[in-house]
């Protein structure tokens, strides 16, 4: 019954879809309830959504949105451009399960400029056009309070809330504050500064805002000219501040080209499951908005899908009117009056390339701080990185490494540490003495632990680790190799951590014959095996100490036939060394240990007990 009622609803979808217009437009996928599960929007609306039902699409999310569609409705518009908007507007208006989520950074500040009869500025995380304009949001706060600050000294913007009105000021209703004493208001609340002038201001900081400083310093000494001209000297050098202060924050600001002037820029980075799109707008040279959104997948969304839908939306949200847009790949769009340049070098390419470093940098922003939230995260990012370096089938979640200790072929032991999820898992170390290897041979003594180690694991049935680290290089791998693979008959990839002639480790070594590995030894993978390294050394030194402290303890009293270590601990206690003991008489002895134990002592230590 659920198959027929399955083949029912693909029949009366194919139906639609047969119908469907071979025009640009926006179309919408309804679930059983009724609700819009996807909007989605195409140059050719019966060729896009057709290709949803075709039986060799592959891709698993895909077909977990096609199972859960029990209607379609579409809109026809002129141009693909068109269908773009709708779309934006349709995904923000009904919120669709299965589209992209746009986390569209609402708790970052912008800048506000009120509608009052005397507009105030300042920086607010609360957007409501009726009160007045808006300018960001600001992903740099710095920026930001760089750009107020340059306000406050140029345009000296009013800072108190008071509802000021004509009629308050005519009935000198109001009274200045601090600000008005110390020059940084003119005091238009009691008709020391007229309408006229503060509005002056406020198109000033507005241009500002903009990026359209160069405007602004133009106007500004074309003032300056005719002030000096008609002998008005002080004005003049009050207009002059204002010009140097505004050349230094431009002097300070990311100048690009003073050839380019009003284009978007826009580059992506993604992954599995999110979208990062950075937005650059270029007006008079240099740089006056960047800002980076974030898309959450929900379906196999394409970067050159994710791209289109970004550009329309930054242009939107910033009310760009850009007739170039530099992409860093070709895109399936047009938009009317606008060229995309994919720009190949010179300073357009410099942008880009600015872009695509902030679009990677807030990619790794947002994941360290999704790793600080939930750390097995991180663990995971780094045991697929090195999966992916090694070209490994299976992802590294066992690791072991081994490490061998002795000194001049004494004591000679050896320690194998195990980490699972890139942690160390301690209860799993193990310790070996060496059996078999006479004198300092590391590499038959690494056989050895090896062989012990893995014979075991298999006749138990114990999980074989997916990767083996070896501390050495070509030789050591060789070696591990040779008993792994050619006598157990097993296959555990191999890795081999090298030092250089400072015995500094520098390089992964992977592969047979053994190949360098490229990567780099200050990035945070490298940094996790080198403390892998550092374990293992760590342990088999430790154990190496331990052993030959048992050794430097043990005394002649221990091969005395009939001396236990009670016995023993009570001669060392009384006498504290052998020498002592040697000089004592038998009487002394006998009276710590007994005179039967104390002829022992003795006969083993050559002591006169002064029998004949």
């Amino acid at each position: 019954m659920a198959d027929k009622t399955k083949e029912q609803r693909l029949e009366y979808l194919k139906s639609i879809v047969s119908r469907l217009p071979d025009k640009p437009g926006s179309y919408q996928y309804y679930d059983k309830d009724g609700v819009i599960i996807y909007v989605g929007k195409a140059k050719n609306l019966k060729a896009r959504v057709s290709s949803y039902f075709h039986t060799e699409v592959d891709r698993y999310k895909t077909k977990v949105l096609v199972s859960k569609i029990y209607d379609i409705t579409y809109t026809v518009v002129n141009t693909e451009e068109d269908a773009l908007l709708l779309e934006n507007s349709l995904i923000k208006k009904y919120n669709p399960k299965y589209n992209v989520l746009l986390k569209d950074g609402k708790t970052y500040p912008s800048i506000c400029i009120t509608n009052e009869l005397f507009p105030r500025v300042f920086k607010t995380r609360t957007i409501n056009k009726k009160w007045g304009s808006y300018y960001g949001p600001y992903s740099h706060i710095g920026t930001m309070y760089t750009l107020l600050d340059l306000i406050k000294n140029l345009c000296h913007p009013r800072t108190c809330r008071m509802p000021i009105t004509q009629e308050g000021i005519d009935r000198k209703k109001y009274s200045v504050c601090l600000d008005y004493h110390i020059k940084n208001c003119g005091g238009p609340c009691i008709g020391k500064m007229s309408r006229e002038e503060y509005m002056k201001n406020i198109a000033q900081a507005k241009e500002i805002l903009k990026g359209n400083t160069r405007k602004v310093l133009a106007d500004l000494r074309k003032e300056m000219e005719e002030l000096a001209e008609d002998l008005k000297f002080e004005e003049a050098e009050t207009v002059k501040q204002k010009y140097l202060l505004i050349s230094n924050y431009a002097a300070k600001s990311e100048v690009v080209s003073h050839t380019i002037d009003n284009i978007d820029v826009l580059s992506i980075s993604s992954d599995e499951s999110n979208a990062y799109i950075n937005y650059i707008h270029v007006s008079n040279g240099s740089i006056n908005q960047s800002f980076t959104f974030e898309y959450k997948k929900k379906i196999d969304e394409s970067d050159s899908e994710l791209l289109c839908l970004g550009i329309v939306e930054m242009r939107k949200r910033f009310e760009s009117n850009s007739k170039e847009i530099i992409i860093p790949f070709e895109i399936d769009m047009e938009m009317a009056g606008v060229t995309f340049t994919i720009p190949q070098r010179g300073d357009k390419k410099t942008l880009l390339d600015l872009s695509e470093m902030n679009c990677k940098q807030y990619r790794f922003d947002r994941l360290k701080q999704a790793e600080k939230l939930n750390p097995e995260q991180k663990s995971v990012r780094l045991m697929k990185e090195l999966q992916t370096a090694l070209g490994m089938e299976k992802m590294p979640y066992h690791i072991e490494c081994f490490d061998n200790s002795n000194i001049s072929g004494t004591n000679p032991v050896a320690g194998c540490v195990v980490f699972k999820q890139l942690k160390p898992s301690k209860k799993d170390y193990r310790k070996y003495d060496i059996k078999t290897v006479e004198g300092a041979n590391d590499y038959a003594s690494m056989q050895e632990v090896v062989r012990r180690r893995y014979k075991r694991m298999i006749e138990e049935q114990q999980p074989l680790p997916d990767l083996i680290i070896t501390d050495g290089g070509r030789g050591q791998m060789e070696c591990v190799r040779k008993v792994v693979e050619d006598e157990l008959n097993i296959h555990i990839p191999i890795a081999g951590l090298a030092k250089d002639n400072r015995h500094r480790t520098n390089e992964l070594l992977f592969g047979f014959p053994p190949v360098v590995v490229g990567m780099k030894t200050n990035s945070e993978l490298f940094h996790v095996l080198t403390r892998i390294q550092d374990e293992v050394h760590r342990y088999a030194i430790s154990f190496h100490r331990d052993k030959r402290s048992k050794t430097a303890l043990h005394s002649q009293l221990d091969d005395i036939k009939g001396i236990g270590k009670t016995t023993r601990d009570k001669l060392f206690q009384h006498f504290k060394t052998i020498a002592r003991m040697k000089a004592a008489s038998m009487e002394e002895i006998a009276e710590v240990i007994g005179k039967s134990k104390a002829a022992l002592l003795a006969e083993a230590l050559g002591i006169d007990n002064g029998s004949e």
